[in-house]
C-alpha cells in the first residue's frame, strides 16, 4: 500500500530502467481504461455516473506527469474513449475512416491532458484541469474542417444529476461540472491517502478537494428550478413521420423513390387514422432528413406524391430533400410544404458533414479509401437560420449533425423558435449506437434552451422530447411509424441561451489563468535554484 501512495504523490523518475514490465504498463492501462469508462457512460447505457470514476482515474494517471508522458497517456485515453464511441462511422465504409477519425480527434484529448498534467501541481488543480478539458472540447468543435463536437462529456449526461446546468451555461458548463467533480474525486482520495501515510491533513487543501466534488453536484441540484416545461405560448400537436428504408447501408440512396414512397404511405396512413378518430389531427407534420432524395423541384413524380400526401393530411409538412441545382453544390434542404400552395420556404443545412456530405482533399483521401467517390457531388452549406412558421407555430430547424454544434440550436431560439425539430437520417449507420448518441444530444438541447424537441428520423429512433429532457414518445429502429404528441410552446430564454458563448470563453480564460500561474511558478522555481546554486558556488 505504501508503494502505491508514493506513486500517487510523487512524479516518477525520468528513467524506468529496471522497473518490472507490468508496473510500467499500469498508467498506460489506466489511461486506456479511463477512456473506455467514459465511452461506457454514454447512451444507450444509463451509466452517466461512470464518467466520474473515469475522470478520477484519468486524474490519477496524469497527476505530476511531464509533457510527453502526459501526451501519450492522454492519447491512450482519447483512443479508449473515441474508438468505440465512433465505431458507427465505419459501419458501411470499413475501419479506415473510423480509425482515422478517432486517431485525429484523440489528439485534442491528448493535448488537453498535457495541460491538465502541467497544472496538476497548482492549488485547487481540479478547477484548472477541468477548464483545460473544456478548451480541448472547444477546439475539437471548431477544427479541422469546421470541427467535430461529437463526444462532448455533456452529451453523456442526459440522465444525470448535472443536466440542469445545461440551462445555466450550456454544454461547456455541463461538461466542466462533470470533469471538475471527477478530478475532485481523485484529489479527495489523494488527500485521504496522504493523511493515512503522514498523519497530517492540510485543512485548506482538504476542504478545496471536497468542494470540487460537492459544488458541481450542489449546483446541478440548485439549477433544477430553471427546468420548466410549462406552456408559455399554448401548445401544438405535432406529428413526426418515420417511413423507414428498404435496406440498411449506403445503398439506401439508390432506393430513393422507395424511401420517399415509405414516407408518403406513412403520412397517408396517419391521415386515415386522423379521419377515423384514432389519433388527434396534428397542427403540422415533420418528415426526416433525406425523406426525399429525389429533388421535388426537378422531379415531377416526386413533387406529385409529396403534394398528395400533404394534401391528405391537410396541414403544413416539413420535407427533407436533396436539392440538385444545375450548377454548384447540392443542398441538404428542408422544405416547408403547404397543402394549398406547395413549397413555400426552405432551410439549407449549415453544418454539412466532412467526408460524409462533402470530401475535403478528395484526391488525397482517395489514395486511402475509394469509397470517397460514393459522394460524387459535394454538398454546400446554407447560410440562414432555419425557422419555419407552421400553422402559427415557429419551429426551429437543426438538421442531424448540426445538433452537435452549440450555436445551431441556439440560433433558432434567438430567432423566435418556440420548439425545435432535429430531422435526421441514420440509415447509413445501421443498428449502431449513433442514433442513441444523437438523441441524447437533443435531450441536452431541450434543457439547454427550454424547448420541446421533436426528432423525426428515417430509420433510427424518432422521438418527442419535452423541455425538461424527458422522452414522452419514441419509435423502434427500422420500423415505419408516426408519433403524434401535444407539446408545450415556449418563448422565454434560459440563462444559457442569453449567455451564448460566454460560459465557454470564461472557462478558456480560467484555463489561461492556470497556465499563466503554472508558468510563473516554474520561472520562480528556476530563479530560486539559480540563486541557491550561485550561493553554493560562492
Amino acid at each position: 500500500m505504501s508503494a502505491t501512495i508514493t506513486s500517487v504523490d510523487s512524479p516518477q523518475p525520468a528513467t524506468t530502467a529496471g522497473r518490472p514490465l507490468l508496473r510500467r504498463l499500469v498508467r498506460p492501462g489506466a489511461a486506456a481504461l479511463s477512456g473506455l469508462m467514459l465511452f461506457a457512460s454514454f447512451p444507450p447505457r444509463p451509466l452517466w455516473w461512470l464518467a466520474l470514476p473515469a475522470l478520477a482515474l484519468l486524474g490519477w494517471t496524469l497527476y505530476g506527469r511531464r509533457m510527453w508522458p502526459a501526451f501519450g497517456l492522454g492519447y491512450l485515453t482519447g483512443l479508449g474513449f473515441l474508438l468505440p464511441l465512433l465505431i458507427w462511422t465505419g459501419e458501411e465504409v470499413g475501419p479506415l475512416p473510423w480509425v482515422a477519425l478517432a486517431a485525429v480527434e484523440a489528439i485534442f484529448v491528448a493535448l488537453a491532458c498535457v495541460g491538465i498534467a502541467a497544472l496538476s501541481r497548482l492549488p485547487v488543480w481540479p478547477v484548472w484541469g477541468a477548464a483545460v478539458w473544456i478548451v480541448g472540447e472547444a477546439a475539437r468543435a471548431r477544427a479541422p474542417f469546421g470541427g467535430f463536437p461529437w463526444g462532448k462529456i455533456a452529451f453523456g449526461q442526459a440522465d444525470g444529476v448535472f443536466l440542469p446546468l445545461a440551462a445555466v451555461g450550456g454544454t461547456p458548463l455541463l461538461s466542466f461540472a462533470v470533469v471538475l467533480c471527477g478530478f475532485g474525486l481523485y484529489e479527495t482520495v489523494r488527500q485521504v491517502l496522504a493523511y493515512r501515510r503522514t498523519g497530517e491533513l492540510p485543512r485548506s487543501a482538504a476542504a478545496a478537494a471536497l468542494l470540487t466534488v460537492l459544488v458541481p453536484v450542489t449546483a446541478g441540484l440548485a439549477a433544477l428550478p430553471l427546468i420548466d416545461d410549462s406552456a408559455e405560448d399554448g401548445t401544438a400537436t405535432v406529428a413526426a413521420i418515420q417511413g423507414n428504408v428498404p435496406r440498411l447501408g449506403l445503398d439506401f440512396n439508390s432506393q430513393r423513390r422507395a424511401v420517399l414512397d415509405n414516407h408518403v404511405r406513412r403520412t397517408e396512413q396517419l391521415a386515415a387514422d386522423v379521419k377515423a378518430g384514432k389519433v388527434a389531427k396534428p397542427d403540422f407534420v415533420l418528415w426526416p432528413e433525406n425523406s426525399s432524395d429525389l429533388d421535388p423541384y426537378r422531379n415531377a413524380d416526386a413533387r406529385l406524391v409529396i403534394d398528395e400526401a400533404v394534401k391528405a393530411i391537410g396541414v403544413p409538412t416539413v420535407v427533407g430533400a436533396v436539392v440538385t441545382p444545375d450548377t454548384g453544390k447540392l443542398r441538404n434542404t428542408l422544405i416547408e410544404w403547404d397543402p394549398a400552395r406547395g413549397p413555400v420556404d426552405t432551410y439549407d443545412k449549415r453544418h454539412v458533414q466532412p467526408f460524409g456530405e462533402y470530401i475535403p482533399m478528395r484526391s488525397f483521401v482517395r489514395i486511402f479509401n475509394s469509397d470517397v467517390d460514393r459522394v460524387r457531388r459535394d454538398f454546400g452549406p446554407g447560410h440562414k437560420v432555419g425557422v419555419f412558421d407552421l400553422a402559427g407555430t415557429r419551429v426551429g430547424l437543426v438538421t442531424c449533425f448540426e445538433a452537435a454544434f452549440d450555436g445551431a440550436a441556439r440560433d433558432t431560439v434567438t430567432h423566435g423558435a418556440q420548439l425545435i425539430s432535429v430531422p435526421s437520417n441514420n440509415a447509413t449507420f445501421g443498428r449502431s449506437e449513433m442514433t442513441y448518441q444523437q438523441l441524447a444530444m437533443s435531450r441536452v438541447r431541450a434543457v439547454e434552451h427550454g424547448r420541446a424537441v421533436v426528432v423525426p428520423v428515417t430509420s433510427g429512433v424518432s422521438a418527442v422530447i419535452m423541455p425538461d429532457g424527458k422522452i414522452v414518445q419514441k419509435t423502434k429502429m427500422f420500423t415505419p411509424d408516426a408519433l403524434v404528441a401535444e407539446v408545450p410552446l415556449r418563448s422565454s430564454y434560459t440563462p444559457a441561451t442569453r449567455l451564448a458563448t460566454w460560459p465557454e470563453w470564461a472557462l478558456v480564460l480560467v484555463a489561461a489563468g492556470g497556465v499563466g500561474w503554472a508558468a510563473a511558478r516554474a520561472v520562480g522555481a528556476r530563479r530560486a535554484r539559480s540563486t541557491a546554486d550561485a550561493g553554493e558556488a560562492g
